[in-house]
């Protein structure tokens, strides 16, 4: 019994720093400005085609990344499946981790709904990558797939 006791208590232990690594690795990968993911934007605001900065009073902390929300109902809806509202490849430009691996920043007023994900791409400097992406989206989501596995623990 006092065997098992001890077993126990180093699964969970190793569970709980388990976790807590995954969290703070996960949290170092995604694109996050002054603590906070999408540049303050609402991630749920996107699925409505209407992107909004979130503000503080509706705040979400999701495996160690915290969003912003414009409001109680879109807080809602992304504690229902936070999966779902995450911009895919931690919230860098989809084009760059498709074309070259690369952890790119974004306009968060750029992006496309794909198969119910989030993409962010960037567009400064009269470069929009949005449209290369659509010249060639099966190809650059493919690799990008296989690109952002290098950043996932």
């Amino acid at each position: 019994m006092k065997e098992f006791i001890w077993t126990l208590a180093l699964v969970i232990l190793t569970s709980i720093t388990a976790f807590g690594q995954t969290d703070e690795a996960r949290r170092k990968n995604f694109n996050i400005k002054k603590n906070i993911a999408i540049e303050g934007y609402d991630p749920v605001s996107y699925f409505d085609n209407n992107p909004r900065k979130g503000s503080a009073g509706f705040q979400v902390s999701f495996k160690g990344v915290t969003y912003l929300f414009v409001n109680s109902a879109n807080v809602s809806r992304f504690k229902s499946t936070p999966e779902k509202f995450e911009p895919a490849y931690g919230g860098w430009c989809a084009y760059a981790m498709g074309a070259t691996g690369e952890k790119v920043k974004v306009d968060p007023e750029t992006y496309k709904v794909l198969d119910g994900k989030l993409y962010l791409f960037y567009n400064f400097w009269g470069s929009n990558t949005l449209t290369d992406w659509n010249m060639n989206e099966r190809g650059l989501k493919i690799k990008g797939d296989e690109n952002w596995k290098k950043f996932t623990p």
